[in-house]
C-alpha cells in the first residue's frame, strides 16, 4: 500500500506509527521521561532563537528607542512563529520527511522548490554574522578591551568557532543528540546567569517596563524604520518564514514517522539508513490515538519550552541593555552592540561583571551559529540525498560522505563572508531575508498539510494563522526590498 501526497515525489509507504515508549526506550512517558527524552528539537531551535535577535537586534532597538512600541512586535512575532513551527513539525511527524524534501511535493514539483529552498536558506544565513559577533566577544575576553573597528583578530576567532562547530558534529554519534546536549548546557547557563545578572543590576521599574511593553499596543517609536522593526520581527524567536530549516530535527529525534525514516549519524556513530522518501500511517483507530499522543508531545516541546524560552530569552537581554544605556549615558551602535553591555557593566561594577557579560554574549551567539551552521549543511544534505539517485550511489547510501565535506566548503565560504562588513549588518541582512520565507512557505505548508492522513490534518483556523504569518512577516520583507532600492515604506 502507498499514500499519494502531492506531485513529483514517490508515494509514501504506509506503516503504523511507533509509540513514544518504543522510540525513547522507556516503559512510560512521565514528567521525568518527557524532559529527559522527548524534549529536544525545541532546545536546538531555542539555542538559535536566543541569539542575534535577543543579544543584538532586540537590545539594539530597545537601547536606541525604548520598550514601548517595540515590545508588542516581539510578542506577536513569537506567537506567530511558534504556531508556524508546530505546523511545519506536523508535516515531519506525519511523513518522516524534513520540510525541504516535503516542499518538492508542491506543484510544479521538486525541481523548482527544493533547489530554490536550499538557495534561500544559504543566501539568508551564509553571512556568518553570529560567528563574527561572537569573535568580537572572544577578542574582548582575551585582551580585556573591546576590539578596534576593522580589527582582523576577531574574525580569526570567529573562524575558530566555526571549526569548533565542525568538531562537535564530527565527534558525535548522533548529530541531533549532540546538538541537544550542547544546547541543554548553553541555553540553561545563559538563562540562569542572565537572570542572576538582571536581578542584581536591573531595577524593578525596568523589569516592569519590559514586561508591560509586550502587552502594550502602541505605534513604533519616532525615528525607527520598518526595516529595523522587520529585523527584530524576523529574528525574534527564530527566523520567521524560514523556521522550517531547523525542524527536520524532529525526524532525527524519532518523533512520529520520523522514527521510520532514519537520521543523520555522526562520524563516531553507526551508519544508519536515511530514507530518500518518507512514510505515513493508516487512518485507523490505533494510529489516530498514537497521533494524538505525538501531537501532545510536540505541543509541550514547542509551546512549553520554545515559546516561553524565546520570550524569556528576549526579555532578559533587552532589560539588561536598557540598564546599560542608563548607566553609560550612551546608546549602542552597529559597531559596538556585541560588547556594549559588557563595557557599561565594566565601568559601573568592575572587571568581573565585564567578563561575565562577555562570556554570556559569546555563548548566546555561538549557540546560534552552532545551530545555523549545522542546519545549512543538514538542509543541503537532506535535499541532495532525497532528490539525486546518482548522489546516493556515489556516497553509497551514506549521507555523511556528503554532509562533512560540504560543511568544510561552507566553513571556507563563511570565513570569507565575515570579512565583508560589520557583524550587525550581516545579522540585519539575515533577519530580513528570513522574512522572505513568509511570502512563500505558509502557502506550501497549507498545500501539504491539508493532504496529510485525516488525523494529522490541521483545523481550518490553523490556515488563517498561517496567512497571518504571510501578512505580518511578508510586509517587512517587501519593505526591506524597498529600502534597498530607495527608501523604507514607513519611517515612524
Amino acid at each position: 500500500m502507498a499514500y499519494k501526497l502531492g506531485v513529483s515525489r514517490p508515494d509514501l509507504d504506509i506503516v503504523d506509527l511507533p509509540t513514544p515508549e518504543e522510540v525513547f526506550k522507556v516503559a512510560r512517558i512521565g514528567p521525568k521521561e518527557l524532559f529527559k527524552y522527548a524534549v529536544g528539537p525545541s532546545l536546538i531551535a531555542l539555542g538559535i532563537s536566543i541569539g542575534s535577535g535577543e543579544w543584538l537586534i532586540g537590545p539594539r532597538s530597545v537601547g536606541e528607542f525604548g520598550f514601548i512600541g517595540v515590545g508588542w512586535v516581539i510578542l506577536v512575532s513569537a506567537l506567530l512563529q511558534t504556531f508556524y513551527n508546530v505546523e511545519c513539525a506536523r508535516y515531519v511527524l506525519a511523513t518522516g520527511e524534513s520540510p525541504v524534501v516535503g516542499w518538492g511535493r508542491v506543484p510544479p514539483g521538486w525541481k523548482l522548490w527544493v533547489p530554490l529552498s536550499v538557495v534561500i536558506v544559504l543566501f539568508a544565513f551564509i553571512a556568518g554574522g553570529w560567528a563574527a559577533s561572537a569573535g568580537q566577544g572572544v577578542y574582548a575576553l582575551v585582551h580585556g578591551v573591546v576590539p578596534p573597528r576593522g580589527a582582523e583578530e576577531p574574525r580569526l576567532w570567529a573562524i575558530a568557532l566555526l571549526v569548533l562547530v565542525f568538531l562537535i558534529t564530527a565527534l558525535a554519534r548522533r548529530i541531533s543528540r549532540a546538538l541537544e546536549l550542547a544546547n541543554w548546557i548553553m541555553v540553561g547557563t545563559i538563562l540562569v546567569v542572565l537572570l542572576i545578572i538582571d536581578l542584581f543590576v536591573v531595577p524593578f521599574s525596568l523589569w516592569w517596563e519590559g514586561i508591560r511593553s509586550f502587552f502594550t499596543p502602541a505605534m513604533p517609536p519616532a525615528g525607527i524604520t520598518a526595516t529595523q522593526i522587520g529585523a527584530l520581527a524576523g529574528f525574534t524567536a527564530l527566523a520567521s518564514g524560514l523556521n522550517w530549516y531547523i525542524l527536520g530535527h524532529y525526524r532525527d529525534k524519532g518523533y512520529g514517522m520520523g522514527f521510520r525514516a532514519g537520521y543523520l549519524s555522526g562520524l563516531r556513530g553507526e551508519r544508519r539508513e536515511l530514507l530518500a522518501s518518507g512514510v505515513t500511517f493508516p487512518d485507523d483507530a490505533k494510529n489516530q490515538a498514537l497521533w494524538k499522543r505525538w501531537y501532545r508531545l510536540l505541543m509541550v516541546d514547542m509551546w512549553g519550552v520554545f515559546f516561553f524560552g524565546a520570550i524569556f530569552g528576549m526579555l532578559l537581554p533587552v532589560i539588561l541593555m536598557a540598564q546599560a544605556v542608563q548607566l553609560s549615558g550612551e546608546k549602542p551602535t552597529d559597531a559596538n552592540v556585541p560588547t556594549f553591555v559588557a563595557s557599561a557593566l565594566d565601568a559601573e561594577y568592575g572587571r568581573p561583571m565585564f567578563y561575565l557579560a562577555l562570556v554570556m554574549g559569546v555563548l548566546i551567539l555561538f549557540s546560534t551559529q552552532l545551530g545555523i551552521f549545522e542546519a545549512m549543511v543538514r538542509v543541503t544534505t537532506d535535499a541532495s540525498h532525497a532528490t539525486s539517485p546518482r548522489l546516493r550511489r556515489l556516497i553509497e547510501g551514506d549521507p555523511r560522505k556528503f554532509y562533512y565535506p560540504f560543511m568544510l566548503v561552507l566553513l571556507v565560504i563563511i570565513s570569507i563572508a565575515i570579512h565583508l562588513t560589520l557583524p550587525q549588518n550581516l545579522v540585519n541582512w539575515s533577519a530580513n531575508m528570513s522574512n522572505l520565507g513568509a511570502l512563500i512557505y505558509p502557502f506550501l505548508l497549507i498545500y501539504l498539510n491539508r493532504k496529510l492522513p485525516r488525523p494529522a490534518r490541521p483545523r481550518p483556523w490553523h490556515y488563517v494563522v498561517l496567512v497571518l504569518n504571510f501578512l505580518f512577516f511578508g510586509f517587512f520583507f517587501v519593505n526591506f526590498v524597498a529600502d534597498l532600492v530607495g527608501d523604507p515604506l514607513i519611517t515612524f
